[in-house]
Formats: C-alpha cells, sequence, structure tokens
C-alpha cells in the first residue's frame, strides 16, 4: 500500500530523518519503535504531508503522495503529537469538526463509546484531563473507519485498563476491516503486543525491520530484540 524511498528530512539541528526507505503492506499494523528524537514522529509528518520540504518519494497505492494528496487524506485517519482539541467545544462538537464526510457524524457516538467518553460528550474538552484529551484524539482518528490510521504514541496518558482496551479496538479494526495502522511507540513491549511488525529508527535511520513473530521466535522479548539492533548499530559506527 505505501511505499517510502530513500526519504530524508533534516532540520536546522540536523535531527530528522535520513534515507528511510520501507514498504507498509495493506492490512498490516507497523510499529515504529526508537527513542524520544529518533524521528518517528518526523516520520509520520511526512507520511501526511506536514513535512512538504522532505526529499524522496512516498508512494501510497502506486500513486505519488504529492500527487494524490487530498485523496490519501481523505482515506487517512491521524494522531500526532498532542490531540488536537477545541477547548470550548464539547467532546461531540469536536468531533463534528474532525469528520472527514457528513456521514462520519453517524459515527460519533460509536467511537465515543469505544474510547469511554459517552458520559462526557457534552462537556467541554477544556476541562478534560491529559488522558482523556488523548482518548478524545484517538476517537478522532479513528472516526469513520479510514483505510489508514497512522497513531504517534497513542498510549500516553491513558492507565493500564484504557491501554489494553485500545489495543483490543485496534486488533479488532485490523482484523474485521483490514485498517492499516503505523503506530509508533517507545516501550518496547507495547509494540510487541500491538504490532504485527516492527520497524526500529534510531538517530533518523531505520535500523531493523521484521515481523513480530520472527523477533519473538529469534529473541526473548521485543526489548532484548531493540537493544541488541542497537548495540549493533553504536558498533558498526
Amino acid at each position: 500500500m505505501i511505499e517510502i524511498k530513500s526519504l530524508t528530512k533534516l532540520y536546522k539541528n540536523k535531527r530528522g530523518i535520513r534515507g528511510i526507505s520501507l514498504d507498509i503492506r495493506d492490512g498490516e499494523i507497523l510499529g515504529l519503535l526508537g527513542p524520544n528524537g529518533s524521528g518517528k514522529t518526523t516520520l509520520m509528518k511526512a507520511l501526511l504531508s506536514l513535512v512538504p520540504d522532505y526529499s524522496g518519494d512516498i508512494i501510497v497505492d502506486g500513486n505519488d503522495l504529492r500527487d494524490d494528496l487530498e485523496n490519501v487524506l481523505a482515506r487517512t485517519g491521524a494522531l500526532i503529537e498532542a490531540p488536537s482539541v477545541y477547548k470550548r467545544l464539547t467532546a461531540y462538537q469536536n468531533l463534528c469538526l474532525a469528520a472527514r464526510r457528513q456521514e462520519d457524524t453517524e459515527d460519533i457516538d460509536r467511537v465515543l463509546d469505544i474510547v469511554g467518553l459517552s458520559q462526557y460528550k457534552n462537556e467541554r474538552a477544556g476541562h478534560f484531563s491529559l488522558g482523556m484529551k488523548q482518548r478524545l484524539g484517538i476517537a478522532a482518528a479513528v472516526l469513520g473507519t479510514p483505510d489508514i490510521i497512522v497513531l504517534d504514541e497513542p498510549t500516553n496518558g491513558l492507565d493500564i485498563e484504557s491501554v489494553v482496551e485500545l489495543r483490543e479496538y485496534i486488533h479488532k479494526l485490523n482484523r474485521e476491516n483490514g485498517t492499516t495502522f503505523i503506530i509508533s511507540g517507545h516501550i518496547a513491549s507495547e509494540i510487541e503486543k500491538l504490532c504485527t511488525r516492527a520497524a526500529v529508527i534510531y538517530e533518523g535511520e531505520i535500523i531493523a525491520n521484521e515481523s513480530i513473530e520472527k523477533i519473538l521466535s529469534l529473541y526473548p522479548s521485543m526489548e532484548e530484540f531493540f537493544l541488541n539492533k542497537v548495540r549493533e548499530r553504536r558498533g558498526s559506527i
């Protein structure tokens, strides 16, 4: 579905991503695993054309993202960094603004129930805790069941029960609708439980890319896999 070829985006401080090439298959849950500042968010922003001045190519269903941006964004839900919340509006009103199509508004009550905000649907988002705002951002991302969902560290601010519920919902969407997920995180155990494949990003580069099944057949845990690949990377420099 998505081909990333030699993608580079560097900021003035020289951080960002360098020469990333990666294929994201239709219907998979790809985890981008790496420490803070490794380039995960920059890569996700490029996929959403939020950093348009990148070099390299992003091909979605055979079309260059630059030429097919409107169509791709119409099929994509996203939560990048902190959720975008209008504090003066209620949870329900926020999701009305987030709806991609008119018919998506019919889905609002369902996604509010999924993220546990049904009883707060008519409360202003400005009164929400960090975790509640995160839930609202996730609800906006999955509203209307888009083909591609990009989630930047979606478990931030969530309690244990909410993390488990979110994981179960992502697996359900993937299983029943074939939704493709791209999810970033810096906690190896969460990527292990949530994703079907993991790409390790370190200092702006992909240093490993393998299915979770294969990783766990070779290593006792995702954490050991990550640490091993980082040690190999450091040793090669």
